[in-house]
Parts: C-alpha cells; structure tokens; sequence
C-alpha cells in the first residue's frame, strides 16, 4: 500500500453512491455490495484477476437489480462504491468478516494481519461514512413526513464450496419479519422462482447487520433480498428480477 492509513484519496471521492435522493417512494433500497473496485491504495490485495472478478470482491448483478427497482419504484437508492474486500459493510467492525483475512476458497494476503489502526482506517473510510449517510437519508425522509422501508439486495453463488444451492431467491429478515413474512407469501402465490426463508444465509451468520441497524432499530419495515447470481448475470435477467421484485415489493406494501 501507498499508506498503510491511507484508504481513498480525494479524487476517488465519497465511499457512498446516492441515486434518486427524493424519491418519493417509501422504500429505501441498499446495496452495500455493489462493487468490486478497490481504493487505488489497495493494489491488487495480492489476489488473481479471477479473484477479484469473483463473488468475493462484491455481489455480481445485484446493483443493476437494485437499480432497475429503484427507478420503477422512483425509490432513493444508496450503494459502496468499493469492494466488500476492503470493508463489508454489512457487517459491524468487531466481525471477521468485516475485513476477511479469508473468503470461501482465497486467501486475501493484503488483509492478513491487519494491525488496530489499519482496520480503524478502513472503518473511518468505509463503514462509518457509508452508514451515517443511510442515516442522514432517513433523517431527511423523517424530516418531510416520509415514511422509510429497508430493503437490502444481495446476490449469492449457484455453488457454494462445491455444493449446488437450489434456492434462486432468498427473502431474509431478522427479529422483524413483516414484510418478509407478505413476500413469501405472495412469491408462494406466484412462484416464478424458488424462494425460501432466510436463505441461503440468515441471521445466525450475521447478514442481517444493516437491517438492525436502520430498519429494526428504528421500527420500519425492512427485508434484505438474496438473488442467485446465475440468474441476472445479464441485462435479460437482471431486468426480469428487478421487475419481479418491484412488483412483489408493491403487492406487499400496499397489503
């Protein structure tokens, strides 16, 4: 690394992207795995261009779907403009897997033994800022009388450590689960994709981190969305799901 306190410079500029600031919609989409581009400062981590073309680096489709809803819904969509690898920021900066030294089959060299203040640097970068961002978005919605629903979207790998996933939409939530609880419903009625609860992750293996943190802990309504990647990994699916989903999302809002 250039610095080893050094995250992003000035010309890469806020850590957070914002579309549709007032949009009028209720919904609050996020997409904290937006991206796979690592702070200039970063290098390569020490990985293969595989790599960081992978799963690991970010959530493959899941911004064009949360795009593709938000313009449907006219609905303020805020995503990281960086890779989880540097800072996952859906998880709080106590958890390994905030800056995985480790990801399913790679070793992350330029994550191994992070010192105290590196792993604050990052969080001062990443995390703090990409959230206090989600807040003051709330504030702001609060502040005009806006009603805020947090839904989270995610994709996941048809394989897992070498074990196909049958489950192609996974509906999420932690303690509060009413608007999880009208999507399955709903996608159950009309089961274009298989769907399950809290799969192909759930609370127990921490995923639910910005949902607690803006959505439980406020009282809103919230959900995150799992998609499995193989199927909006092009322009054909990745509509197709966003269209899926904001109709789902619809349904279940208006209920």
């Amino acid at each position: 690394m250039l610095n080893e306190f050094k995250v992003l410079s000035e010309a890469e500029g806020s850590c957070a992207g914002i579309e549709r600031r007032g949009g009028k919609s209720p919904v609050l989409v996020i997409c904290e795995h937006a991206s796979r581009t690592l702070p200039e400062a970063f290098g390569d981590l020490g990985l293969s261009k595989d790599a960081l073309e992978s799963h690991i680096a970010w959530d493959p489709g899941a911004l064009a779907v949360a795009r593709g809803i938000s313009s449907a819904l006219d609905a303020t969509l805020v995503y990281q403009r960086f890779s989880r690898l540097i800072y996952d920021c859906n998880r709080p900066p106590e958890a390994p897997g905030a800056m995985p030294e480790k990801s399913e089959i790679y070793a992350i060299p330029g994550n191994q033994g992070l010192t105290s203040e590196q792993r604050q640097a990052r969080t001062e970068a990443l995390y703090i800022p990409f959230h206090n961002a989600v807040r003051e978005l709330i504030a702001e919605r609060k502040a005009r009388g806006q009603e805020s629903v947090v839904v989270t979207i995610h994709s996941f790998t048809p394989v897992f450590n070498g074990k196909p996933r049958a489950v192609e939409l996974g509906i999420l939530h932690d303690a509060d689960s009413r608007l999880a609880d009208k999507m399955l419903t709903a996608a159950a009625d009309a089961p274009l994709y298989k769907t399950e609860r809290n799969e192909p992750y759930g609370p127990a293996d921490g995923v639910t981190h910005t949902l607690i943190l803006h959505g439980v802990s406020n009282g809103f309504r919230n959900v995150m969305i799992e998609v499995r990647n193989d199927l909006i990994n092009d322009d054909a699916g990745q509509g197709v799901m966003a269209d899926y989903l904001t109709g789902l999302l619809q349904q279940c809002l208006e209920g």
